[in-house]
């Protein structure tokens, strides 16, 4: 049921006056429609001014330029002081790196803020001040620019020469803030964080009652041989809860078991309780509780009952697209209502077209939106006509491909037949293939080879053979399917640009070191020696070789998942990169000149044995530190894999100080217990909605139109509600700057 909106009385305006209120009606629709197409919310200004800097502040250009405005910035980490800009991170070997001069990095900071204080300017003018009162996003937006441009003007006054500086743990909001799927993301973790906290507790008396147990079980004895399980992992209540802890990752098994386990075998039942319920139980019991709550966020949920929060985002941006649309109906309605009566309602199809030409959107949605309006059989579109036409959004284009080149001659015809069929593709993978197993060969009969010692002949002649082979298919298949048909598939181009590489690769190398011949050997000739070259063609053929993942399903399903993963994780990845950020400033501030070069010769310090087994100092882990940006990146990493991770808890207590426990245990649970499920949630959900949908497809009616694939928003819908014609209307009236003349 329509529900029209109650305005004041119409008056008839002006010819002139007519004219701007009809512009100002096209452009108000246009930015609507906009709106709703980007899921952004539609409480903004609404003057011709206003709507003419609210469409350039979101174009590709203004938020391109915010984008590399906040790259930029969170760069800077590894050019100041201290420099990331060394060969290596190793505290034995790294030179004294180049440091930037005072005011340098100050000043593109300054350059920075400037974008920064532009783009908050810019959106609290657009909604107006009673809604940047109630966004508390731009609210702390403004709060962090005043604390880093405080920061800023200390850092000056001071010479560049403080050693703490807060505006680095604020920079990671600029790319929070300028994510709407973050901010969804972090509301969504945030949620999820007392379920989790439920079974940490959980997890936290498990590892306390054990670690009382270890210490009760290994009690100091007379005896020092006999001894070693509590000097070595049970000693006092925090060696036990750290020891015990690592063995919640496995990192540490059977290590920690070993000098128990050789004195007496049944004490191995004590840890393996420990591990069956630690890791097995509690921990993947964590695991599902993410994947719960975050099931369906990015993904499809199978018909199945969405977890509150996801459906409240979801339904959310539900609400706004319908709103947007519904808020441009309304405006075109008005414009209609002047120039026909002003109790029409409805919209022109023209006056529609007129409108979405305007719009910012996908071709393959502009196209297909054109096409169902001029089909709309004459008379003014309906709110629910107008509604219904736009749930084109909703669907991704298959891409058709053109048809094949028509040749005159039967020959050629059967040509194009054998070229252009599918059994062509498996001899390629087979000679592919083929290509593959003579590298591996020549690898294994090489291995111990130096390359002086080595004769390239077979190898050599092998990969000509092939190259030439690959050329020639791309020549056949670009003959059967034509060079638009050809390029069409995204297999074919990366088929062909790596062809043309080796190609190129193959004549370089003949042109330098000629054909092939016995005694092939390498030589330094020109920027690469003839191995160099050789191994460079291989390597490339390798990849080659990725070409058959198309043709088998299963392999291809996995890489359709991979792709897809790139394309979702981006909220995901931002906030890990937001995460790593924080951590690896805070490890600087924490850990910086901890770790010291070892005295005397370097690499022969710990060669005797004069560090126990094990340690940081006799794996020579010295590159893992906290000196600068770049090398707390990669030791979090290693931290976050969790392998040897005892290591730096064991050498960071000894070194800086006991409570160090406390940053690498938080990191962990951040990283590997939060973002790692959180990872495993996303592939699981990708991947079984790929295996239960794969293949699906939905023709759209009339045979004008190319089929679509349904993606995730219109998968939703079934479990999702349709906002009603009383919200929508309600929402609108509320609405701070439209007012709507009919």
């Amino acid at each position: 049921m329509f529900i029209p909106i109650q305005m004041p009385r119409f008056v008839w305006p002006s010819p002139g006056v007519a004219d701007a209120h009809r512009d100002l009606c096209i452009n108000q629709a246009v930015v609507f429609i906009e709106d709703a197409i980007q899921y952004r919310s539609i409480n903004h200004r609404m003057d011709s001014t206003s709507l003419a800097l609210y469409r350039w502040h979101y174009s590709r250009i203004c938020q391109g330029v915010l984008s590399f405005t906040i790259f930029l910035i969170l760069s800077l980490a590894f050019i100041e002081t201290p420099s990331s800009l060394t060969v290596t991170s190793d505290v034995r070997y790294r030179q004294a790196p180049w440091e930037p001069p005072c005011g340098l990095t100050e000043s593109v900071e300054a350059l920075c803020f400037l974008v920064f204080i532009a783009d908050v300017s810019m959106k609290s003018y657009l909604i107006g001040w009673r809604e940047f009162l109630k966004n508390r996003w731009l609210l702390a937006y403004i709060v962090a620019l005043v604390v880093s441009l405080t920061d800023w003007t200390v850092s000056l006054s001071f010479g560049c020469r403080e050693t703490l500086r807060v505006r680095r743990l604020v920079r990671p909001f600029f790319l929070l803030q300028n994510s709407s799927m973050m901010k969804k993301t972090l509301k969504c973790i945030r949620r999820t964080l007392p379920e989790m906290a439920s079974v940490a507790l959980l997890l936290f008396v498990h590892l306390c009652l054990f670690t009382m147990l270890g210490m009760l079980l290994f009690m100091r004895e007379k005896d020092d041989r006999k001894d070693q399980e509590r000097r070595l992992y049970f000693q006092n209540f925090p060696e036990s809860l750290t020891s015990l802890l690592v063995l919640l990752t496995t990192a540490n098994n059977p290590d920690v078991m070993i000098p128990a386990y050789s004195k007496n075998r049944a004490y191995s039942i004590f840890f393996i309780v420990f591990t069956v319920i630690g890791s097995l139980f509690l921990m993947n019991l964590l695991t599902a509780i993410i994947y719960n709550q975050f099931r369906g966020y990015l993904m499809v949920s199978r018909g199945r009952h969405l977890p509150r929060d996801v459906q409240e985002s979801i339904q959310s941006s539900l609400f706004r697209r319908r709103l947007g649309i519904r808020a441009a109906f309304e405006v075109l309605c008005s414009l209609e209502g002047a120039e026909i009566h002003p109790l029409v309602v409805g919209v022109k199809p023209e006056t529609f077209l007129q409108v979405i030409q305007k719009v910012k959107m996908s071709l393959y949605c502009k196209e297909a939106i054109i096409q169902t309006v001029g089909s709309h059989a004459g008379g003014l579109m309906s709110a629910d006509q107008f509604q219904s036409v736009f749930e084109e959004l909703d669907k991704d284009a298959i891409k058709e491909h053109p048809p094949r080149p028509a040749y005159p001659s039967t020959v050629l015809q059967r040509a194009q037949s054998v070229f252009g069929h599918r059994y062509f593709d498996y001899l390629g993978n087979f000679v592919a293939f083929g290509n593959i197993v003579s590298i591996c060969v020549f690898l294994v009969i090489d291995a111990d080879k130096l390359p002086s010692e080595r004769d390239d002949f077979i190898l050599g002649v092998l990969n000509c053979f092939f190259i030439l082979y690959y050329v020639l298919e791309m020549l056949l298949k670009v003959f059967a399917l034509g060079l638009k048909g050809y390029v069409s598939f995204f297999s074919n181009i990366f088929d062909g640009i790596l062809t043309v590489i080796l190609l190129v690769l193959e004549i370089s190398t003949l042109a330098v070191y000629r054909f092939p011949h016995p005694g092939w050997k390498p030589e330094m000739l020109g920027l690469l020696s003839l191995w160099d070259m050789s191994r460079l063609v291989n390597m490339f053929i390798v990849f080659r070789f990725l070409r058959i993942i198309p043709n088998m399903k299963l392999m291809s399903l996995v890489a359709g998942t991979l792709l897809d993963l790139v394309r979702n994780m981006r909220a995901f990845a931002g906030i890990l990169v937001v995460v790593y950020y924080v951590f690896a400033i805070v490890g600087i501030g924490l850990f910086q000149g901890a770790i010291e070069s070892p005295p005397g010769n370097s690499s022969l310090v710990y060669a005797n044995g004069t560090a126990p087994c094990g340690t940081f100092e006799q794996l020579e882990y010295w590159p893992n530190n906290f000196d600068d940006f770049a090398a707390a990146l990669v030791t979090l990493w290693d931290v976050m894999v969790v392998n040897n991770w005892q290591v730096f808890l064991d050498v960071y207590t000894r070194y800086s100080s006991p409570w160090s426990k406390l940053y690498f245990v938080a990191w962990w649970l951040v990283s590997s217990i939060v973002w790692m499920n959180l990872f495993v949630a996303l592939i699981l959900e990708n991947f079984i909605h790929k295996w239960d949908r794969r293949g699906q497809q939905q023709p759209v009616p009339g045979s004008c139109q190319a089929p679509y694939q349904v993606t995730v928003e219109l998968m939703f819908r079934d479990v999702l509600e349709e906002p009603t014609e009383e919200e929508l209307v309600a929402k609108l009236i509320q609405h701070p700057h439209l007012h709507l003349c009919r």
